[in-house]
């Protein structure tokens, strides 16, 4: 482990849980046993930027619904393990499936059941209202609130010390920069 520039320069995926950090943990319960939640829409462009630059970004959550489902295929990410009681192990089996060192791993969680995880990898990050027990546990800490840009902050900073970051400013469908993971 290095500084922290450093190691998110050799940053090869990123796990994230939901609520909390792409949201600001409220849920409203609807018929049919689903939820609504509030997401930041620059949070979502940066995974979907991140994804056509080829990193591996996974969803790991204890939440659950059809609608959290469809928001996440939006933006491109394939890789979801919902209503997850056993984040570690669905992080393990994602990390074994792609071939990924955790040690160039970012996980970004916000409450005690992320703690397990965030010790797992070697680049545990939280939101900046997460609870003090995660902000502990983490490396960085961002200035963004769960739903208020968290998720944009720490994509941004991997893909800028990648050089990836806006490389053609086309947005999510132009850059040819790629990366090496």
């Amino acid at each position: 482990m290095g500084n922290f520039k450093e190691d998110i320069a050799a940053a090869e995926a990123f796990v994230f849980d939901v609520d909390g950090v792409f949201t600001d943990g409220g849920i409203i319960p609807v018929p049919g046993d689903d939820f609504i939640r509030r997401y930041n829409a620059k949070d979502g462009y940066a995974v979907a930027y991140a994804i056509r630059m080829g990193y591996k970004i996974c969803i790991i959550s204890g939440g659950r619904g059809a609608l959290l489902r469809l928001r996440m295929e939006k933006l491109g990410v394939t890789k979801m393990y919902l209503d997850c009681m056993d984040k570690i192990a669905a992080m393990e089996e994602f990390f074994t499936e792609n071939g990924i060192n955790p040690e160039h791993a970012i996980y970004m969680g916000d409450d005690i059941p992320d703690l397990e995880c965030m010790r797992a990898v070697g680049i545990p990050v939280c939101p900046a209202d997460a609870v003090s027990e995660v902000i502990e546990a983490s490396r960085y800490v961002s200035e963004y609130a769960g739903g208020r840009g968290c998720v944009r902050d720490i994509i941004e900073q991997v893909l800028r010390a990648h050089g990836c970051w806006a490389a053609d400013s086309k947005g999510v469908n132009g850059s040819k920069c790629v990366a090496s993971r």
